[in-house]
């Protein structure tokens, strides 16, 4: 697999021409293997995740939805459009994935993604980008929310032993995504914003009298009952407990935490009891709304919900560990195959993460000399370092680079002139 093998030892410029060259492989059979060739990158992340089943010992662990946006600084590539990148926190010209991460332990990999294409890409404006980013005829607009259901499902149709579900509050300010969850029995820890309204009582079984004093037959719901979120973390009654969540570079990672039943109105007026999850680092708060059961411990529910910053550190890993931010390529089949590949590529590290830890035990020897509890667990630059010493990238000579470079000058000579022949096509 040359190209996984570019984006895990390179360490710049993993783009489709460079990886090609480092692997010995012609940047013309490279752009076709990766735009045009019709292998299927669904079935690769299909094999990856059955790997993950296979094992049998990576279980217990939390499925972790989120997204994630590359800039971009033209209108060329699939899903490209003037959009919310959240990276930047701005509305800016961006091509935006939603991903699945799965993490248990201190181990974690993407396991699975979708490219967001806006309901303008199928708009009659945007016929022409269709077709020649040649999106799939079948592929029709789904907001966010459902592609990531989509694959929260296909993650549970696969067996991958994750216990519960998590996402942003892009995705649980809305309750669709909870009610999806819901009804599939899974459990979940959706985050909502501060100003989310919550009923610290039931007021489904608020019978209020009309003015000539006259019970109603159906209960109303009283508006006066509700209470946003940050109140209730506010609230005396709200009972914080300090928590220790992981090892850190710092020590051991701690945090406030706090619960409190409460009732959710949904838009079709059904009343849901759930449980507000509070955490608290410092001055910063931060909400969950989640369906875990009555009687679930605070610890427990603390750490299912904060297993989230693992799918920010899969996403800053593909990043800057696997080059995501450096792929250009105009086809959606590309971004696919680029999205299976990186998957693989991080489940490569998982893998050997997993095995480390299994045949190398911590030693209490250098527990004792490091006077500590906790050694650091082998990271993702760490494997990639022994990745590159075991297969160290080929060095060119200077033949090589000369021609090298006389075949990226032919080809940029040869594009212009392909270039300006269609401007000035009578």
């Amino acid at each position: 697999m040359a190209y996984v093998s570019g984006l895990l030892r390179l360490e710049a410029r993993r783009n489709m021409a460079h990886i090609g060259r480092q692997s010995g492989v012609s940047e013309q059979n490279m752009q076709h293997f990766m735009s045009s060739s019709p292998w299927s990158g669904r079935a690769v992340i299909d094999q990856m995740q059955a790997a993950i089943v296979q094992r049998g010992d990576w279980e217990g662990g939390v499925l972790i939805v989120d997204e994630s946006g590359a800039e971009k600084y033209g209108d060329a590539g699939a899903g490209v459009a003037h959009q919310y990148n959240g990276r930047h926190k701005r509305v800016e010209r961006s091509q935006v994935g939603v991903f699945v991460a799965y993490a248990q332990g201190n181990t974690w990999s993407w396991v699975d993604g979708e490219l967001f294409l806006g309901e303008k890409w199928f708009g009659g404006d945007y016929a022409q980008r269709r077709h020649k980013a040649e999106v799939p005829s079948e592929r029709t607009y789904q907001q966010k929310a459902e592609l990531g259901w989509q694959m929260i499902q296909r993650a549970q149709a696969a067996g991958i032993p994750f216990v519960a579900v998590t996402f942003d509050s892009l995705y649980g300010q809305d309750s669709w995504m909870r009610d999806q969850c819901q009804t599939a029995g899974l459990e979940y820890y959706a985050d909502v914003k501060s100003s989310t309204q919550v009923y610290l009582r039931d007021p489904s079984v608020a019978f209020v009298p009309n003015a000539k004093g006259h019970v109603p037959r159906q209960p109303q719901i009283l508006s006066q009952w509700a209470y946003p979120t940050k109140d209730v973390a506010q609230d005396q009654a709200t009972v914080w407990q300090s928590i220790e969540l992981r090892p850190d570079a710092r020590g051991i990672l701690q945090a406030d935490f706090a619960q409190r039943r409460v009732w959710t109105l949904r838009d079709d007026g059904r009343v849901v009891v759930e449980t507000l999850l509070l955490r608290r680092d410092g001055q910063h708060i931060s909400y969950t709304l989640t369906n875990a059961p009555v009687g679930t411990p605070l610890e427990q529910m603390a750490r299912r919900k904060s297993q989230r910053y693992f799918v920010e550190r899969a996403i800053q890993d593909a990043k800057s560990e696997f080059g995501w931010d450096e792929f250009q390529a105009l086809k959606y089949r590309a971004w696919e195959h680029h999205l299976a590949l990186t998957i693989l590529a991080s489940w490569f590290i998982a893998e050997t993460r997993l095995d480390w830890q299994q045949d190398h035990p911590h030693n209490p020897i250098l527990l004792e000399h490091y006077a500590t509890d906790v050694l650091p667990a082998l990271s993702v630059a760490n494997v990639r370092e022994m990745l590159r010493a075991a297969l160290p990238l080929p060095q060119l000579s200077s033949e090589q680079a000369a021609r090298l470079i006389v075949q990226h000058l032919d080809n940029r000579t040869r594009s212009r002139k392909s270039k300006l022949k269609r401007r000035f096509k009578p």
